[in-house]
């Protein structure tokens, strides 16, 4: 947990951000001067892409809409169709902002190597794979003297976790930026209703809840002459060692949102989970239940489920004792407002934010190369892998059956996939392999250990 010191700076900073990030956006141009990575006689940044799926796409483009000039340099994926089609999207949308010939577009598990080292140092590296990954990636980045924008999540269990947060450290030390994919951070209204939360607009706040539940995950079947490893980096959705689960990867943000309002990080949670609908073979809970407790004893229910033809809600909602606060309502409807009471009813409504609302991950990506250009301290790793953390803690609570606690995740030695740096090949064994009958392993409570 931080202090409360740490906490105020973290006001600090996102009131700062409250008052600059508009100018931020729409600012054409930022004044930069000329530093190692950049091209010679330019301010051009360099862009290392690793991971080329959608995400790893739509964080390029972001980089490369950022003020000043930038360059796709490099490119990195275990699928060559997977690099193929990012680098003809980004080509046809940014032209001669992308540059990256055949010698600089790499394919396998040890391609972020190469792509890195095609890089100066002080250029920029995109790290978007599956997650059991990004502890690693990290890692090396730093070592090569990077500034990284990570996407969520962060790491898939303790060790990483840890590995991130060290990593984080030695990029402090070299004075390397750091920027992580939880865009909502960033986001306008998030910021000014989080805002008026910490200056007690609800009372103290008692209760959060969150949920994201709606249709299933997808699984696609092993092709014939797919090795099984990389049909399960194909399907990292569905593999807990890649992508810690359901809840992780997909409710991360909600948590973080919660937890962001609380301005706090739980001390324990305890909760349920299971497969009571899905039929694939893979190793996916479809439901979770998961009961935060904080250090003062408020609470924070959080709820994911993928079934089809069931009630659906995307929501982060807090209870203060003056109050209630809708943070977030669908990426359909998104404006936070406040109630007089806990009855979220449009006559009890006593606030609701009217204010711009600039795309987050633009203006995350804006603030990371802005940080770059003008030499600003920028490190977000340790909010990152605490955000993943709380809910890499859920799931071990799910998963196990038991009570557990912030420090049993953060020290746990369980590693989902032991070696995972030591794989170079698509052809190695996985790290979970299917029984006779196709099926994966499934964390079963009571038995299954979380830490």
């Amino acid at each position: 947990m931080k202090s409360a010191s740490a906490s105020s700076r973290r006001g600090q900073t996102r009131r700062a951000f409250l008052k600059n990030s508009s100018a931020l956006a729409a600012s054409a141009t930022l004044a930069g001067i000329p530093r190692p990575g950049w091209t010679a006689g330019t301010d051009t940044i360099k862009i290392a892409l690793i991971g080329c799926g959608g995400r790893g796409t739509g964080a390029a483009a972001n980089a490369l809409s950022t003020p000043g000039p930038t360059k796709l340099w490099a490119m990195a994926d275990v699928f060559p169709n997977r690099l193929e089609s990012s680098l003809k999207t980004l080509a046809g949308r940014f032209r001669d902002k992308v540059e990256v010939p055949p010698d600089r577009q790499f394919i396998g598990l040890t391609a972020y190597k190469q792509a890195m080292a095609s890089l100066d140092k002080g250029s920029v590296v995109i790290l978007a794979t599956p997650p059991a990954f990004r502890p690693i990636h990290l890692e090396h980045a730093v070592n090569q003297g990077l500034h990284v924008f990570m996407e969520k999540s962060f790491a898939v269990d303790g060790p990483g976790v840890r590995r991130v947060l060290q990593a984080g450290e030695a990029a402090r030390t070299k004075n390397l930026k750091i920027a992580g994919g939880l865009m909502w951070r960033h986001d306008l209204a998030r910021q000014e209703a989080i805002r008026r939360i910490h200056e007690g607009a609800i009372g103290e706040i008692i209760m959060l809840r969150t949920y994201r539940m709606h249709g299933p995950v997808g699984y696609q079947p092993r092709p014939p002459g797919m090795s099984e490893l990389a049909h399960q980096i194909a399907n990292y959705n569905c593999f807990t060692w890649l992508n810690a689960s359901f809840f992780v990867d997909w409710l991360i943000h909600n948590i973080d949102i919660c937890c962001w309002a609380k301005n706090a990080w739980p001390v324990n949670a305890q909760g349920h989970g299971g497969r009571c609908a899905r039929t694939e073979p893979d190793q996916l809970f479809d439901h979770y239940v998961v009961e935060y407790t904080f250090a003062d004893g408020a609470k924070l229910f959080a709820q994911g489920r993928h079934i089809q033809r069931c009630y659906d809600i995307f929501s982060d909602l807090a209870h203060g004792t003056k109050g209630s606060a809708v943070i977030m309502e669908s990426l359909s409807a998104p404006k936070p407002r406040f109630y007089k009471n806990q009855q979220m009813t449009p006559e009890n409504e006593i606030w609701r934010y009217k204010g711009p609302e600039p795309d987050p991950y633009q203006l995350e990506h804006n603030l990371l190369f802005d940080a770059i250009r003008n030499d600003k301290p920028y490190n977000e790793t340790e909010r990152c892998a605490q955000a993943v953390l709380a809910a890499i803690l859920g799931r071990m609570a799910c998963e196990s059956g038991k009570l557990v606690k912030w420090e049993d995740a953060l020290n746990s030695t369980v590693e989902l996939a032991p070696g995972l740096d030591k794989i170079e090949s698509l052809d190695a064994p996985a790290p979970v392999q299917p029984d006779a009958q196709g099926r994966y392993p499934l964390a079963i409570p009571g038995i299954t250990k979380a830490f």
